[in-house]
């Protein structure tokens, strides 16, 4: 009954028994091969194993929620970057604009320009926007 245990002919399992390197016989099965299936052909790799840490997990997904945070804290940072501005720029300057005139803060007067620069272009790209949908409408 050796051979149900997969002893060699003296008795000895072949488990127990050392092979030097380089005595493998070419076509020969490699019984002593780690993560090889039984029948598989020979020189064929091992199945990949699966990446340690948590099984079944890949990378997260971010999510509008995730990038919603990172808005408001981008949006944090700049704000307190022109806080400083505003602070480190309080020298009176005087401001002429369509005939009325007025004197203030130097970066509340170079703020003010930038939220009307920036309002100026999200109007026309909200006219652009509307019309690019009129013309989808029409297609359909």
């Amino acid at each position: 009954m050796s051979h149900a245990r997969n002893d060699g002919p003296d008795g000895v399992s072949k488990s127990e028994i050392p092979e030097a390197p380089g005595t493998e016989v070419p076509g020969a099965p490699d019984h002593a091969a780690p993560g090889t299936a039984p029948g598989a052909e020979p020189g064929a790799r091992p199945p990949a194993a699966k990446p340690a840490g948590r099984p079944g997990k890949g990378k997260v997904k971010s999510t509008r929620i995730s990038g919603t945070w990172v808005a408001v804290i981008v949006a944090i940072v700049l704000l307190v970057f022109l806080l400083v501005f505003i602070l480190q720029n309080l020298d009176t300057a005087t401001v002429h604009f369509l005939g009325a005139s007025g004197s203030m803060p130097l970066a509340v007067a170079m703020l003010f320009a930038a939220i009307a620069g920036a309002a100026l272009v999200a109007l026309i790209g909200g006219a652009r926007i509307l019309q690019l949908r009129k013309q989808a409408r029409r297609r359909r």
